[in-house]
Formats: C-alpha cells, structure tokens, sequence
C-alpha cells in the first residue's frame, strides 16, 4: 500500500509537505504542489480522508436534502449544486427527505460528522425548529423554503411573480372563465403560485373573471386527474394554468384523449419550462426557472458561510421568473413585457418574454 512517506520520497518533500497539499494549505509553492500532484498520480496514492478530516476539521462534503430526487427540475438543482460544489473541490452527499420530523431528523444524522454544511430545500414551518438544532453543528442554507431563521441564508424562486405574469398573460388574451391545478399541501413553490394567481384574477377584477381551484400534487398523473375534473364543470374554463409543466402535460394528454385541441379549444400553461416543454404538441407556455443556477447560488452561499469574517452576515436570494410565450396558451402575436415590482416584492431586471411561435 503507498503511503505519504512514499509520495514524499518520490516528489522530493518532506512529509509535512505533501500533508499541506493535500490539505490545500497556502503555504506550498505552485512548483512544489504540482511535483507533489503527479508523483502521487504516479503511485495511485489516495489520501486518508477521515485522517483529513481529523487534521483540517473539514471534510470537504456538503449534504443535500430535497424533497423528492424524481423529475427534471430536480435533477437539474443537483446538477448545478454539484458542478458548484466541485469547482471548489467539494463532494456532496444527497438524500431525498420530506418535512416529516422524524425523516428529517434521520436524514441529517446520518450525515453528521461527514459534511461541513447543509443545502435543504422546501422544508416547511415544522422543520423550523429542526433547523436551528441543526445550525449548531453546521452551517445551513434554505432553498424555497416558506420560513427565514436568523444566521442562516436563503435562496428562493420568484413564484408569486411567475404566476402573477402568468395570469395577467392569460387575461390579456381574453380568457375569463380561468382554472388552476395547484400543488401540493403545504408546499411554499405551490403556495406562492397559487397566491400569484389568485393576485393576477383579483386586480382584474372577480366579477368578471372566474377561477376554478383543482388539487393537484406535481405529478402528470394530478394533472390528468385535474382534466377530467374540469371537464365535466358546469362551465368549463378557457383556459387552465398548471402549477407545474408535469401537470400541464397531463392536463394535454387527458384533454387529447376527450378530442379537444390545444389551445383551439382550451388554452393551457405550466410552471418551470422544463426541457420537454418546448418539445410537446403544441409547444407549452411556461414561466421559466433557472434551476440550475438556483443549486449554485445556494452551494455559493453556503462556502461563504464557512468564511470566519462572513459567518455573522446572512444573505436573502430571489431568483427572477419570466414568461416563455409558446403556442399553447393561444398566443398569436409576440408579447413583451417587463417584470414588473409588485406590492410586497423585491425589484428584479426587467426582462423581455421569449416567443416561440
């Protein structure tokens, strides 16, 4: 078995030495660091993490806690924390954990002792609790999460706006006889997307507007299920807006099935823009998430909670929104528009709509 003594041999260091590069000191020269490198490429020498971890007091991983590691926007979160997390030489543990106490309780303890800090995303205001007992032996960053706890830092999604734009798109049209399929209980994404919504309706005034509220939980399956609901309404909608586009593609596919056209005879809209969007028949109208930039902004966040001079301050994200216009909406023309600073909300770049006809 090759040892340290051995790569120090070959590279011509002292022990103390190839220990300082692979423990990332500064104190090691560059010639000297890569001398070290490629004698230890050489002789397929792999460093003792938990002695590493023993000597620096860091174990250069970040655990990950998300809701559900199924489904494009997911993969797409861990994509971009793990990219992130690499760039600056750290792993990541991942585990799928709901808000369920005792799941999360698990979850993390699992992990403790292996990570220096915590990505956890969509937990909600029972988990508060669970978070700050965490935040005493690691650092923790929240993603869409519908509560703020002191020292610790956030990033979330524009989902009120989304939906709010989304609505005002919809009205613009002409639709008046408006349905959602909401998300999940509980889940802050679909709890602001629905507030969004309902926002957009009542500024354009409910005596002229109606909405239909139908339960859905993000699943294609909901959303085919939501389908079936609306079409045997006494009054059907014109339109239907989908909290998220895996609902929208069930909601096409049930409404397919029964011999209606999209959006000729029912207009339909999702949440996401996840890549198939684009792809289905007709194409779908979304509000766009950057997902991936979501996970390296909060990777980003957490490092700079490893930095002694950063550790008091604490920093609030919001990731801006906006509308991709596609032809299942029934949008005929290109529509333009800047996101504008709504009641209650933070100012963010205007941004033009995309239109793909």
């Amino acid at each position: 078995m090759v040892t340290i003594r051995d790569v120090a041999d070959a590279a011509g260091v002292s022990t103390a030495t190839v220990s300082r590069v692979f423990n990332e000191s500064a104190r090691v020269d560059a010639a000297t660091r890569k001398r070290v490198v490629v004698a230890a490429g050489r002789l397929n020498y792999w460093p003792n993490g938990a002695a590493r971890s023993l000597t620096t007091s860091r174990s250069h991983a970040i655990g990950v806690l998300l809701p559900d590691l199924f489904g494009e926007f997911f993969s797409e979160v861990i994509r971009g924390i793990d990219q992130a997390a690499r760039r600056e030489r750290y792993q990541i543990l991942v585990s799928s954990s709901h808000a369920d106490g005792n799941e999360l309780t698990a979850a993390v303890r699992s992990m403790n002792g292996r990570i220096d800090g915590l990505i956890a995303m969509a937990l909600d205001k029972r988990s508060a609790e669970l978070i700050r007992r965490f935040r005493q032996s690691f650092p923790v960053v929240l993603m869409n999460t519908g509560f703020r706890i002191r020292g610790t830092s956030s990033v979330s999604i524009a989902n009120f706006e989304g939906a709010f734009d989304m609505g005002r798109h919809l009205l613009k049209l002409g639709h008046h006889r408006l349905a959602i399929v909401k998300g999940p209980e509980g889940n802050t994404d679909a709890e602001e997307r629905l507030r969004g919504f309902r926002k957009a309706i009542e500024d354009a005034g409910r005596a002229r507007v109606s909405l239909v509220e139908v339960p859905g939980d993000f699943s294609e399956s909901s959303g085919y299920r939501a389908a079936q609901t609306l079409l045997k309404a006494r009054s059907r909608p014109t339109a239907v807006f989908a909290a998220n586009d895996y609902m929208a593609v069930g909601l096409m596919g049930a409404f397919r099935a029964e011999g209606l056209r999209v959006p000729d005879d029912i207009a339909v809209a999702g949440f996401d823009d996840i890549g198939m969007a684009q792809y289905l028949n007709p194409p779908l109208t979304t509000v766009h998430v950057d997902a991936y930039e979501e996970g390296g902004r909060a990777v980003r966040l957490l490092l700079a909670s490893f930095d002694p001079s950063t550790k008091s301050s604490t920093a609030t994200e919001v990731l801006a929104t906006h509308l991709v216009i596609r032809r299942s909406c029934g949008s005929r023309a290109p529509f333009e528009a800047g996101v504008e600073r709504r009641p209650g909300s933070r100012a963010r770049t205007t941004r033009k709509e995309e239109v793909h006809r």
